[in-house]
């Protein structure tokens, strides 16, 4: 999933060490706010040293949000994440909807045959909540 907006507070790094494994471990947390006619706020996590460092953000930045969304009981009470697991700077817009076509303009021009192909970006792995890192053996 996927949110855009403008970051409007950044809380404070959390830091801890794993009961089971002894392990370090940090999550930063931000509060977007989207740019619709209505904004919406929603604050996300970015999880561990590692992703925090690759996905810096600062108050005022507009970024775009790859997420997923996890809830789990404890207690019999209910509590749901919203984790990042990439942060984008700037408003990424959004591919089309399955079935739905964008309106087409002019028929494109043939390109130069020795025009360079664009350099394709290596793949971004999700968050992946079944692998055990030794780093999810918080209380909730």
């Amino acid at each position: 999933m996927e949110i855009s907006g403008k970051i409007i507070q950044v809380l404070p790094l959390q830091t801890g060490v794993a009961k089971n494994s002894g392990n370090p471990w940090q999550s930063q947390s931000y509060v977007l706010e989207t740019q619709e006619q209505y904004p919406k706020k929603v604050c996300f996590e970015v999880f561990g040293e590692q992703r925090i460092k690759e996905n810096p953000c600062q108050l005022d930045d507009l970024v775009t949000v790859s997420f997923d969304i996890e809830s789990r009981e404890f207690n019999g009470r209910w509590y749901t994440s919203v984790r990042a697991w990439r942060v984008q700077q700037g408003i990424v817009e959004a591919a089309p909807a399955a079935g739905v076509q964008a309106p087409q303009a002019a028929a494109p021009q043939a390109a130069p045959a020795a025009q360079a192909a664009p350099a394709e970006e290596a793949p971004v792995q999700p968050f992946d909540p079944t692998v055990d890192d030794n780093t999810t053996d918080l209380p909730f």
